[in-house]
């Protein structure tokens, strides 16, 4: 009986065999996470707690350490392996984590090795090892864009990893067509965890490399613990690839937040744990497209500063040392657990219930999301040059990259394509210009008029990048000639069209501009006076997605305004490849309504030219806007031959000064090799080249040469001397380029530049608007179809915020009406009981999914705040952004819709979304400029009903973009922004009534009829955990999952 009760009394004994420094047992013992976890087993009284020490462990043999039941050991810097192998074969403790195994995380090849054995998916990648530094290999290629390993093809961005585990020096290397470039990742110094560096482009040869696929993930990296295979606890964090800097709290720590796992994570995590055999084991997940994905395996990992993750890490090891050691004993967690931790109070977020900031509608509003379609920043003339071309350097360079295809067009975007086109181009263009003998030599010097201009572009600023310049060869004429190997004949091009596009960069004021906007963004459209939206975003309660078209200038305004938005430092590309998703069938292209808008133009040419205007009823006096052509000058007729006479003007003083440069050009070496392109000149700076300025030469990178092509076009296409006729779809080139070199060439002084450009701009405030429906009602059917996706997509943004709201409050109801749990229940029941609830709602969502296609946003990577681990007041509160960059013909399309969708026959008798006080001011306002955006917040009354529609308001506001008074003032104000060649971006104005309600329910219905439907979009891939849905049922399962009462439900994870 005596030895039943000693043996009960005896201590279980746990030796803690690691380096001093990872229990940290000096000044910092309370602070270290290691410690805090051995006090509280220790205060169960049930375990001795035994250090080994650094002296013991480095000096002594292994028979002279002590004895111990249990062991925890584990490897780092400086550490005897082998030697902790060797006492453990000795004296047969229990391992926490397995010794042996630890071996593996040193080398990354076979911890990839091993995650897929046991069936845990892994970014795809190869492997290149090499003997010796610089060994050339043949299985391994490299070009501009992608590299090559055993025929495994990676386009950057891709990911390159030394192989040893302890080396840190990451790569990531970025796409040209992105602004190329590296960014070098390592372990934190200081404030910073990785560097960029633009003008390296090779990858390294010295080592032995990993190279994966990057897989974007919203700019968040997450990082799981395990304690044991059936408890994990994950955390996000600021991702080192976005502008590597770290995000710290006022204590210096890394800002890190807890977030949800889903089923097939929490799975993933029990089979590292096993595959390793390392119990208290972190790793690295990304999260993907819907599905994830294990990057890196670390081994013993605990988390820092978290109470309730001590508690329970406490409750897990102790059970694994009991079941292990003494399973006679109870291993059921005490009523009360056996420490007492003060938990630090939850700080105040600064967050208060707000209103919509443009008129309150109470104090039981709450913001639930914001959307902007916003116009892309300034950029240069966009720039078009069309020939034929005969020669067989040009024929062959078509043949060359089109797969000796005679009949296939070739794109010409890479460096090496287009200084192969250059090095052509400069073999043909004629070293002198010749003079104009006869009329019957004018169309040769057109020609090599045209390759000097082909040449003068791809020589601009002295790089090269797909980001904004392209060239299309399109044979058009084939002869058949002999094959070489004398059998029979083959075809060969003779002709074809050569057509380059270049300009249309975003300039330095254009990314100014993007940057500000989105400052302003962060500074008023949130609650909290723009520590809001940092604390919101920090803490993963703000669901962030930003798409782009796939135009440079639009992806570079989205990435300078996400740089805005989120208080970011460092190069837009990184930037760019991690926050911006590209999306061209939702935000590029007019191909769906070309019919429509031809028809526009050519009603719109019959209005100008014939000199006369629609008359307007008596009824229709009063909206003036519901007239054909309306906003046309009723003198446009008599304008345009002025407009051509003072375009003229213009282009003779660029000739002039076109002039000099040309010479300067012709004395240069046809072989030049043009530099590496130049990632800050390509992107733009956010800041002029004065040295350019002082020097007389024109802004940016473009040359007299091309100014005068670029004003010689113009003159040449407004207005066909032979057959007397005025082109009116050149009004809005003259106009763009009038208005761009008044604000970047103003130092030129270029005379009549002003006139011409009032002249141009009367004309384009008529023509533009037009060119997207001469009327209303084509105004509302070209603008369904070009912006019928993006309407779509706005519409499931809507109602996916409505319905994860919905779920929200009815979850608070269903808390509220449960008994509060209590601390007592077992801890080793956690993620059994929670893979169980997650488990069913999983099979809930998928078979929901099949019969409501529409939940598309379940293809976006979602990280969702766990509100039983953060230290955060108001876990509920989340506010979903989704940013929709593109061009002016989207923007107009989708403000048509807006204004006009009450016009359509389904909706005969509604009012129109927008009031007529702004249907006014539109149609006053002509321009949607550079950074017009419409804007959309969705707000919740929490103090209304569920079901009323009155909960859910919208509220929406436009801007028109750059405010061009500047150009048109000569105060000290205007002369400053002359000096910066910036404009500001005007503020928000309302598109309803103050005090006027649109409900959510409104919207819907006025827009549905003209929005791409939910079932077309395609279906999401894997449904990502979801962790909202409409299902009751679904709901009350997930009431252990979501403690919003005071007394929480302690369960795991």
């Amino acid at each position: 009986m005596e030895g039943e009760e000693d043996s009960l009394k005896k201590k279980i004994t746990i030796g803690v065999c690691v380096m001093e420094k990872k229990v940290k047992c000096g000044s910092e013992a309370f602070s270290g996470p290691m410690l805090q976890i051995l006090q509280r087993l220790e205060s169960f009284g049930e375990f001795e707690i035994v250090h080994f020490g650094d002296k013991v462990i480095l000096e002594e043999p292994i028979e002279r350490w002590p004895i111990c039941e249990c062991l925890i050991a584990f490897h780092s810097s400086g550490y005897p392996l082998e030697k902790a192998e060797a006492y453990a074969a000795l004296r047969k403790p229990f391992l926490v984590n397995e010794l042996g195994q630890q071996h593996l995380l040193h080398d990354r090849r076979k911890v990839y090795e091993r995650l897929e054995l046991y069936g845990i998916s892994v970014p795809r990648y190869a492997l290149v090892n090499r003997d010796f530094p610089n060994q050339e290999l043949d299985y391994f290629v490299e070009e501009e864009d992608f590299v090559e390993v055993d025929g495994n093809r990676f386009w950057k961005p891709f990911v390159e990893k030394p192989i040893y585990g302890d080396d840190h020096s990451i790569m990531i290397y970025y796409p040209s067509a992105a602004g190329g470039g590296m960014k070098a990742l390592f372990r934190k110094v200081g404030n910073r965890s990785s560097e960029f560096h633009p003008d390296v482009r090779r990858v390294r040869r010295e080592g032995s490399y990993i190279y994966e696929e990057f897989l974007p993930t919203g700019g968040t990296d997450v990082k799981v613990y395990t304690v044991g295979p059936e408890y994990a606890h994950a955390e996000a964090r600021k991702s080192p690839v976005v502008d590597g800097v770290v995000m710290r709290n006022p204590d210096g720590k890394e800002v890190r937040y807890p977030v949800l796992l889903t089923p097939s994570e929490k799975q993933m995590a029990r089979e590292v744990c096993i595959a390793f055999r390392q119990a208290v084991c972190g790793f690295d997940l990304l999260r993907c497209e819907g599905r994830s994905y294990v990057c890196d395996v670390n081994g013993w990992s605990f988390v820092k500063n978290s109470y309730k993750y001590y508690d329970d890490a406490a409750c897990v090891l102790r059970k694994m040392f009991l079941d292990a050691k003494a399973p006679h004993l109870s291993s059921t967690i005490p009523p009360i657990l056996p420490w007492k931790v003060n938990e630090p109070v939850q700080p105040s977020e600064g967050l208060t219930r707000q209103g919509s900031g443009l008129g309150t509608f109470g104090q039981s509003e709450e913001l639930r999301c914001v959307i902007a379609i916003v116009r892309h920043g300034d950029r240069t003339p966009k720039q078009k040059v069309k020939l034929k071309v005969t020669e067989e350097k040009l024929l062959n360079l078509m043949l060359k990259y089109n797969g000796g295809r005679p009949r296939a067009e070739t794109k010409l975007k890479s460096a090496v394509q287009l200084q192969d086109l250059l090095d052509a181009t400069r073999i043909l263009v004629p070293r002198t210009r010749p003079g104009r003998e006869s009329d019957s030599e004018a169309e040769d010097i057109e020609h090599a008029e045209k390759l000097r201009q082909v040449k003068a572009v791809l020589e601009e600023g002295g790089h090269f990048s797909g980001i904004y310049r392209k060239v299309q060869l399109k044979p058009l004429k084939w002869d058949k000639v002999a094959k070489s190997n004398g059998e029979g004949e083959e075809e060969k091009p003779t002709e074809a069209l050569m057509v380059l596009k270049y300009g249309g960069v975003l300039t330095h004021a254009g990314r100014k501009q993007a940057e500000e906007l989105g400052r302003y963004f962060r500074n008023n459209m949130y609650p909290g006076e723009g520590t809001g939206l940092l604390r919101l975003h920090s803490t993963y309660r703000h669901d962030l997605k930003i798409y782009s078209s796939d135009e440079g200038r639009v992806q570079m305004s989205a990435a300078a305004f996400a740089k805005g938005l989120l208080d970011l430092e460092g190069q837009l590309t990184p930037i760019l490849v991690s926050l911006v998703s590209k999306d061209s069938s939702m935000l590029d292209g007019l191909d769906n309504a070309s019919i429509e808008i031809k028809e526009a133009k050519a009603r719109l040419n019959e209005i100008i030219t014939s000199g006369t205007k629609a008359v307007q009823s008596s009824d229709l006096q009063e909206k003036p806007w519901m007239v054909d052509g309306a906003g046309l000058p009723t003198n446009a007729s008599e304008l345009l031959p002025k407009l051509v006479k003072l375009t003229k003007k213009v282009t003779e003083q660029v000739r002039l000064l076109a002039i000099d440069e040309d010479e300067e050009l012709a004395e240069r070496s046809s072989y030049d090799v043009i530099l590496p392109y130049d990632q800050a000149k390509a992107l733009g700076k956010t800041n002029i080249d004065v040295g350019r300025i002082a020097a007389g030469l024109p802004c940016g990178s473009e040359g007299f040469l091309l100014m005068f092509a670029r004003w010689r076009k113009l003159e040449r296409d407004l207005y066909n001397e032979r057959k007397k006729r005025f082109d009116i779809t050149q009004i809005p080139d003259v106009y763009d380029s009038c208005k761009y070199d008044l604000l970047h060439n103003a130092h030129l002084n270029l005379e009549g530049l002003d006139v011409l450009f009032k002249v141009a701009q009367l004309l384009a405030d008529g023509v533009i608007p037009n060119e997207y429906g001469i009327n209303p009602k084509q105004k509302l059917k070209i603008g369904s179809k070009i912006a019928r996706r993006l309407l779509g997509k706005i519409l499931i943004d809507l109602r996916n915020t409505r319905e994860e709201a919905i779920s929200v409050a009815e979850l608070k109801s269903n808390q509220d009406n449960n008994s509060p749990c209590t601390d007592k229940e077992d801890t080793d029941h956690h993620s059994k009981s929670h893979s169980k609830v997650e488990g069913s709602r999983r099979a809930s969502f998928t078979s929901e999914m099949s019969m409501d296609q529409d939940e598309d946003d379940d293809k976006e990577t979602k990280y969702r705040l766990d509100p039983k681990y953060a230290n955060v007041k108001t876990p509920e509160r989340h506010v979903r952004t989704r940013l929709y960059f593109t061009s002016e013909s989207h923007i107009h399309s989708l403000m048509n819709v807006l204004r006009y969708c009450n016009l359509d026959e389904s909706l005969q008798g509604e009012p129109s979304l927008i009031c007529d006080n702004a249907l006014e001011r539109l149609y006053k306002t002509k321009e949607l400029d550079y950074m017009s955006y419409i804007g959309l917040r969705l707000f919740e009354n929490t103090e209304v009903a569920l079901e009323d529609p009155k909960r859910y308001r919208i509220e929406m506001t436009f801007s028109r973009g750059a405010d061009l008074s500047p150009l048109e003032r000569n105060d000290s104000e205007a002369a400053s922004l002359h000096q910066e060649h910036t404009l500001p971006i005007m503020g928000p104005e309302r598109l309803q009534e103050v005090g006027s309600y649109l409900t959510l329910e409104m919207m819907e219905k006025m827009i549905r009829p003209f929005a791409m439907p939910a079932e077309d979009f395609p279906p999401p891939s894997i449904p990502f955990s979801g962790y909202f849905s409409k299902s009751a049922s679904v709901l009350e399962r997930l009431v252990n999952l979501w403690p919003f009462h005071k007394h929480g439900n302690t369960n795991g994870k």
